[in-house]
This record gives C-alpha cells, structure tokens and sequence, in this order.
C-alpha cells in the first residue's frame, strides 16, 4: 500500500513545480529534505522516476508521473473544501434508525430536532420495529437501534439514552381506581391487555405477573402501549405498560400507578455495530442523544 502522506509530498512538488516551494506550501510546517524524501520513497516503492529536472529549481513530471498526478490532483484539491463542509456542520447523508413505537413518539423527536441542529441537510428514516432490529444492524440496512436490549450481543455497542419505567393502568371508572394505590392482586380475576405474544414487551408483562403469581384468566392482545391503552380506556381489561416518563402515561381516562415494590426499571439504549466503518452522522446521533 502506497502511503497518502508520500502521495502528499509527490502532489505538493508537482504542484509547484520544485522541492522547496513544495515545502512553503504544504499546509503544515515540513522541511524540503523531508519532502524529498516522501518522493524519494515514493518513486523506489513504485519502481519508476516521477519528475526530471527542468533546471537548477525547476522539476518536471515523468510521463509516470502525469499519470500519477492526474489520478490524485482531484483528491487533494477537494479534499480542504470536505473538510471544512463536514467541520461546519453541512455533511449531507442518510441514517436509518429502528425504534420501537413507545421511543419513536416519546423519545425520537426532541433527539431528531437537536441532530438537525448539527447536520442540517442530514436525512433521518425511522423505520418502527416491533422488537430490536439487531439483524437489520448487522446487515446494515439499519445503522441504528433505539430500543429495550437486555443482553446485547458483544458485537454490538450501546449508549444508554432513557429509562422504560412500568405502570399499572385502569380504567378512570374502575372500582380499583378509587384506592390510594392500585394493586396487581385485587385485579387477578380481570382482563388482562398484554403485547403480542414474543415480543419483548409481553414477556416483561410476564415477568411482572409473576412476581405477584398471577396468572390472568384471560387476555386481549394488542401490538403497541397505545393500542393497549386505548383497550383499557374502553373498558376492555387492566394492563401493565411501559413509560419514558418517571410520572406514567397521561390521559383523564385512566388511572395510573407506578408498578412497585423496587420501582423497577428498564434502561433504553442507543445500539450500533461495533465494527461499523467511520460515519460522521452516527457520530452526530450519538452526540446528540439524550442523557437519562
């Protein structure tokens, strides 16, 4: 592999046409010895003579050395220009984020807001899973995750961006809404309104339920925490539902209770491929994730 920074010295004394003007116009302080031997070097690892002398400070390129020249003059002549687009903010791109439902309305939208800042001409598509799309990750057609990830795989990294807490929800006319606190065993015999069958969310409903032994004598199932609210606004059963707010989900058709003893919680975590290639947008995502 030929190394950029010989091709820098080759570009910048062909560009100027001598050793030592080369070394007055790199961008970066460096001697005219050391100039020529990044060309030095260049031409042995090559094989070839890159530039003849024209005169006593002149040098002329090879015809291998045109050749050369007109391969990488684009590179370095637009390379400032890049440079300063991506330092100023205006790398333009595409990100493609999956997110559970719950993140994509409640968690999403201030952190899309606060990337905009950063690269306006970013592209953000936000594709709503119903579990963690670790395949789409490594496959790349996601390049990020934002989700409930209990064991994350260790070839994928995470930041932690919010916290799942889990409510106990009924309707406002239910007899259990008039205590102080609501109770998972004074609601055993009720309908029980759980996520889909797998999902993660339904299996952290189990879990609940069995830490207080119950066993709902029957269920209704819907695929998102909205659509189960909307089944226990109706009156259909109770539920247990996951909130990024600390005081539960807000509405004057329910009653609502943080799920306790322990205050349990779940963290939500920002995921990305370990071994993912440099990405200035991922970058930017990542700085502007919120702090939980």
């Amino acid at each position: 592999m030929i190394q950029i920074h010989r091709l820098e010295g080759f570009y910048w004394v062909a560009r100027t046409e001598g050793y030592a003007r080369a070394a007055r116009a790199f961008p970066y302080p460096i001697t005219q010895p050391a100039v020529h031997q990044q060309v030095k070097k260049l031409e042995a690892e090559l094989g070839v003579s890159l530039f003849e002398r024209l005169g006593k400070d002149r040098m002329g390129l090879t015809a291998a050395g045109q050749r050369l020249y007109g391969f990488i003059q684009p590179f370095f002549e637009q390379l400032p220009a890049v440079v300063r687009s991506i330092d100023q903010g205006e790398y333009q791109g595409s990100l493609s984020i999956h997110t559970a439902s719950l993140m994509l309305r409640q968690l999403l939208p201030g952190w899309i807001k606060r990337l905009r800042k950063r690269r306006p001409g970013i592209r953000v598509t936000l594709v709503e899973s119903l579990e963690p799309a670790i395949g789409a990750l490594r496959e790349g057609s996601a390049d990020l995750i934002v989700d409930y990830i209990p064991n994350p795989p260790g070839d994928i990294a995470t930041l932690r961006v919010g916290t799942l807490y889990p409510f106990i929800v009924v309707p406002q006319g239910h007899a259990s809404a008039r205590r102080k606190r609501l109770s998972l065993a004074a609601l055993r015999d009720e309908t029980f309104i759980s996520y889909t069958v797998g999902s993660p969310g339904y299996a952290l409903q189990l879990q609940a339920l069995a830490r207080h032994s119950i066993v709902p004598a029957e269920t209704l199932t819907a695929s998102t925490a909205e659509a189960i609210l909307g089944f226990v606004e109706s009156g259909l059963g109770y539920s247990l539902v996951p909130s990024l707010e600390a005081t539960g989900p807000r509405s004057r058709s329910l009653r609502v209770d943080r799920l306790g003893p322990g205050r349990i919680e779940f963290p939500v975590v920002a995921a990305w491929r370990k071994d993912t290639p440099e990405n200035p947008l991922l970058d930017a995502a990542l700085e502007s994730a919120p702090t939980p």
